[in-house]
């Protein structure tokens, strides 16, 4: 797109805009008719100002030569000679000369034309004619000589010039004040188009949003309508086609009566975070089940028990806001599941405890006058433990909890805690923070039509004395401690140095969502961007679409600011934020990636791939990108490929990397 962008562009350099051709056109008619006026009247002053000057040498020749004929004795050659001084002095001449029959001088006088007080250029075009008048001097019937009588022109140059500079000056003032008005009338009359072609723009990037309110011509009015009218009926379409993505997403993910996620989703989820080689980390998995519901349901009917179910889900999706990266799921009649990422089983159990009193209330209100009781069971993860193996323990804990009449939890095999307390994390973190211990490992974004990948997804390590930990195992307890922020500093400094080493090499990050929400961790982002250059250009910022959900303004303020970088942005964990997808009419990401759950057996998951199917539709007429993530087999990314999913990332396509061990010519 970018490229048949710029093909575009360079084909329309150097082509006139319209309102350059107008003004053109017509300002070249207007100055061609003040133009022939002014030619025209200069010839009419300079014709005028040659006659007056012809007839003012008409009248001295013949004054002079009546004067010689009858009241001076023109065969006085000394009479005439003072004759002709009186009349020279007196007069504007060039020369007057008193010719015999044999052209031979009597008298005369005469001077050269040289400063007439006007520019010689200007003397030189004007070039005004000197005509020679002449009369005869007569003594009765005697013919004694001739008159000739050449006026001096340098008055008739004055006026003329005069004349000249008053038609230059109305010319140009006339000429100016057209153009200046054919300018406005253009660009008042024209200014809808610019608004169009903006509008036109913003419509190939997907942007809906944008009006022509500027009215012009009866004509140009109609086209600013059926513009406005298009973007509207384009913007009704992507809403009716996200609307259909998110009522897709919750029939295939959510529980109808609940909200929570499904069954199905809930586990492939929990399979990702359990099991995944990057995602698998410490946690506490909490099996919640209702005692007795079954009669509550007898007792009450299907309306009031969903009714119960649904307060329930409430006060659990409440309490999943409140921890960060938890979700939650119903798995079955009134049994539900939460999965609490980062989280040590003390502060677990403490948190069931009070989950469970104030599930207990509400059940007891519900369900008075019968006896109620809520019963949960808690399992930690540890390595070599699978999704279906710490289902299994949280099940088998919650079976210990329910031996007990009264509600309560319970925790599987608590003597086998191998993590470290809270202390411990904090003290390994901000250790790691401080010593910039932290070190990167890549993974390829893999597109079957390109040799190169798309970018390298960074996964960031920590370096203990047991050993390498992994982001899936700190981040949860940094995100919890508040130093979330400061690890993200330091690793976009780390990917940046990257860069800087392999610039052909895009990159993609993962923002923790206490950072996008900080504002001081944004200003530093941008300075660091900004310090950084053209590098910004191949790092791609991903945002997971739970941080836009609970920080929407904050990641507005970031996405526009990383646009204007030209830093491209993509929407991270797509699919579990539960967020309507209409979000992308108003912020310009360049991409969507997947969530790891909606890709696992993706071969064998119609409705899944229904869905996705949707998102790349959706996602591809805005202009932006679609990956996965999790690609574990050949079947799940040959359905990818035939989806037409811009890039997919996993196992099967590429396991992480140290960057330290690639070499320059990898």
């Amino acid at each position: 797109m970018a490229r048949k962008q710029i093909t575009i562009n360079r084909k329309q350099q150097g082509v006139l805009t319209l309102r350059t051709i107008l003004l053109v056109f017509t300002g070249s008619l207007l100055v061609t008719l003040l133009v022939a006026v002014f030619i025209t009247s200069f010839g009419y002053f300079r014709g005028y100002v040659s006659d007056q000057l012809a007839g003012h040498a008409r009248d001295g020749a013949t004054a002079i030569g009546l004067s010689l004929s009858n009241a001076i004795d023109g065969r006085d050659p000394v009479a005439s000679a003072s004759l002709i001084d009186a009349v020279f002095d007196s007069g504007r001449y060039l020369s007057i000369s008193y010719l015999n029959h044999q052209n031979e001088q009597i008298a005369g006088r005469a001077i050269t034309l040289s400063d007439v007080g006007v520019p010689s250029w200007f003397r030189s075009l004007a070039a005004l004619p000197l005509p020679v008048a002449e009369a005869e001097v007569v003594r009765g019937w005697s013919r004694l000589g001739t008159v000739q009588v050449i006026s001096h022109p340098g008055r008739a140059y004055q006026d003329l010039w005069r004349i000249t500079i008053g038609l230059t000056t109305s010319t140009a003032v006339l000429g100016g004040i057209g153009l200046f008005a054919l300018f406005v009338l253009l660009r008042r009359t024209l200014s809808p188009l610019h608004a169009l072609e903006t509008q036109a723009q913003a419509l190939g990037q997907r942007d809906f949003r944008k009006r022509v309110a500027i009215k012009s011509t009866r004509e140009i009015n109609r086209v600013t309508d059926a513009m406005n009218q298009m973007a509207d009926d384009l913007g009704q379409l992507f809403e009716g086609q996200a609307r259909l993505i998110q009522h897709l997403r919750r029939v295939n993910n959510e529980d109808s009566v609940t909200g929570l996620a499904s069954r199905r989703a809930f586990d492939q989820r929990l399979k990702v975070e359990v099991e995944s080689e990057e995602k698998a980390a410490l946690g506490v998995l909490m099996l919640i089940q209702l005692a007795d519901f079954s009669d509550y349901n007898q007792a009450y009917g299907r309306n009031e028990a969903d009714r119960l179910l649904l307060r329930v889900a409430s006060v659990i999706a409440d309490f999943v806001t409140f921890h960060a990266g938890a979700f939650a799921g119903r798995r079955t009649g009134a049994e539900f599941a939460l999965f609490l990422p980062g989280v040590i089983p003390a502060d677990a159990g403490v948190w069931c405890r009070q989950l469970v009193t104030e599930l207990d209330g509400v059940y007891a209100d519900l369900a008075s006058p019968m006896d109620t009781a809520v019963h949960a069971g808690l399992a930690k993860t540890r390595e070599g433990r699978g999704a279906r193996d710490l289902m299994a323990a949280a099940d088998e804990a919650l079976r210990n909890a329910q031996g007990r009449a009264e509600s309560g939890c319970h925790l599987a095999d608590p003597e086998k805690d191998g993590h470290h307390n809270l202390e411990t994390w904090r003290v390994i973190i901000s250790q790691a923070i401080h010593q910039q211990n932290l070190s990167l490992w890549l993974q390829p974004m893999v597109n079957e039509g390109r040799l190169m990948p798309v970018y390298h997804q960074v996964f960031s390590r920590i370096e203990s004395v047991e050993g390498t930990l992994k982001a899936g195992t700190f981040v949860p307890m940094a995100e919890r401690f508040g130093l979330i922020a400061d690890l993200d500093r330091l690793l976009v400094q780390r990917v940046l140095e990257r860069l800087a080493e392999f610039p052909d090499q895009p990159l993609a990050i993962s923002l923790g969502n206490a950072s996008v929400a900080s504002e001081a961790f944004r200003l530093d982002l941008l300075a660091q961007l900004q310090q950084a250059d053209s590098l910004g250009h191949n790092l791609w910022v991903g945002i997971s679409e739970q941080t836009i959900h609970h920080h929407r303004t904050a990641v507005g303020l970031l996405v526009r600011a990383l646009g204007r970088l030209g830093v491209p942005v993509l929407v991270d964990r797509f699919g579990v934020g539960g967020v309507p997808f209409s979000y992308l009419r108003n912020l310009r990401f360049q991409g969507v990636r997947i969530d790891n759950s909606f890709i696992h057996d993706i071969d064998t998951h119609e409705d899944n791939r229904f869905y996705l199917d949707s998102v790349v539709a959706i996602a591809h007429s805005r202009g932006v990108k679609v990956f996965a993530t999790g690609v574990e087999t050949a079947a799940e990314y040959s359905v990818l490929c035939t989806l037409g999913i811009d890039g997919a990332m996993g196992y099967h396509l590429g396991r992480p990397f140290a960057a330290d061990n690639q070499q320059t010519g990898d």
